[in-house]
């Protein structure tokens, strides 16, 4: 298994900032990344995600491209797989909650009540990913981003330069004219349009790996960016802490360049996460050497992050279930969070133990000329 690394640390850290923001109302909310910044846990996974992406892609540098797009191709049918498991199995704990505590209002939260009220084409559209519940909208994102993930290797063994002005060109035509993919049967759009938040993933694609844009810049230009970074994060925290939004009506058009929209990851939103991870990536080598135990937690859950995020978007929306049977009481929130944390490591454990038996059993096995 890897070391703790600054990667699997930020991208952990991530995860479990996203399973507390998924219970909304809970108190341990107010201390999370969006609290504080005007992006938040989300796009920093998307950002890692594209960066581990790079390391992945520079891994097969030396193989021949059909198997780098084979391997990238199948890890997007296997985030696809996974989206349907859970949407699933959140389906089945609505249901089975709003049988225990009585309360049929429960089956129409989250977008859910298409699924239970027009069965037929809501299952219809879960697997063409065009039918998503809330809080269980960022993976079919990253399936869309993954599936990419062979034509961005073809580009950048074929084009590099071209990757950032086809990335750019399509986040600017999103932003400014509003493109994004409908829903159905539900009528609406997806919550994270994938043609505006490609540009952050392949941002951070391109940042990432010895040959990357970062690791290209002289010691001077990082300084620079590094104070600038704190600039761009400190104005950001204070915007957030003041609750400002631009006014819609104010701004001129195209609006989405200057509100702060999620859906289509506007400027500013982008901008922040970018001088976030500048200004902040450096600080995983502190925090290993002063608080071990945390950065070996946090990569672990990074290093997992798949399984990881799935149990914990099942286990926030049983912590959603909790609080509305008791309230919202502070102790459930305390238990929430105890049984979240717990969880989401107790997963990472469960699946490098996995792996690592997996591998020792492969091991042992005799070869075919054994046989």
């Amino acid at each position: 298994m890897r070391a703790p690394n600054s990667i699997d640390f930020w991208r952990g850290y991530a995860l479990l900032t996203i399973f507390i923001t998924h219970v909304p109302g809970i108190i341990f909310e107010r201390y999370t990344l969006r609290e504080y910044s005007l992006s938040d846990s989300a796009e920093l996974f998307v950002f890692l995600a594209g960066f581990s992406l790079r390391f992945v892609v520079d891994s097969l540098a030396k193989q021949p491209l059909a198997a780098a797009v084979y391997r990238l191709a199948g890890r997007a049918i296997t985030i696809y797989c996974a989206q349907l498991i859970i949407s699933f199995l959140a389906l089945a704990i609505l249901a089975g909650a709003a049988v225990t505590l009585e309360q049929p209002y429960i089956l129409q939260w989250h977008n859910a009540a298409a699924a239970f009220d027009n069965p037929v084409e809501a299952h219809i559209g879960l697997v063409l990913l065009r039918y998503q519940l809330g809080y269980f909208n960022i993976l079919p994102l990253y399936v869309v981003l993954m599936a990419c993930g062979p034509t961005i290797v073809v580009i950048h063994r074929l084009t590099p330069w071209a990757l950032l002005p086809i990335s750019l060109g399509l986040y600017l035509y999103t932003v400014a004219t509003g493109f994004n993919l409908p829903t159905w049967p539900v009528e609406g759009n997806w919550f994270f349009s994938p043609s505006a938040w490609q540009f952050i993933f392949i941002l951070g694609f391109l940042l990432a790996g010895a040959n990357g844009f970062y690791a290209k810049l002289s010691a001077r230009t990082k300084k620079v960016l590094f104070v600038l970074s704190g600039i761009e994060t400190l104005i950001g925290a204070s915007i957030a802490l003041g609750d400002f939004t631009p006014d819609p009506t104010l701004v001129p058009d195209p609006k989405l360049f200057f509100v702060f929209d999620k859906t289509y990851l506007s400027p500013a939103r982008a901008i922040h996460c970018l001088a976030l991870a500048c200004f902040f990536g450096g600080a995983f080598a502190y925090i290993e050497r002063y608080a071990a135990p945390l950065a070996s937690y946090f990569s672990m859950l990074g290093r997992n992050s798949l399984n990881v995020f799935c149990v914990g978007s099942l286990l926030s929306l049983c912590g959603q279930v909790a609080r509305y049977a008791f309230n919202g009481r502070w102790e459930i929130d305390w238990l929430v969070l105890g049984v979240g944390t717990a969880g989401l490591g107790f997963t990472a454990w469960v699946t490098e133990w996995r792996q690592r038996h997996g591998g020792r059993a492969k091991a042992q096995a005799p070869s075919p000329a054994e046989h």
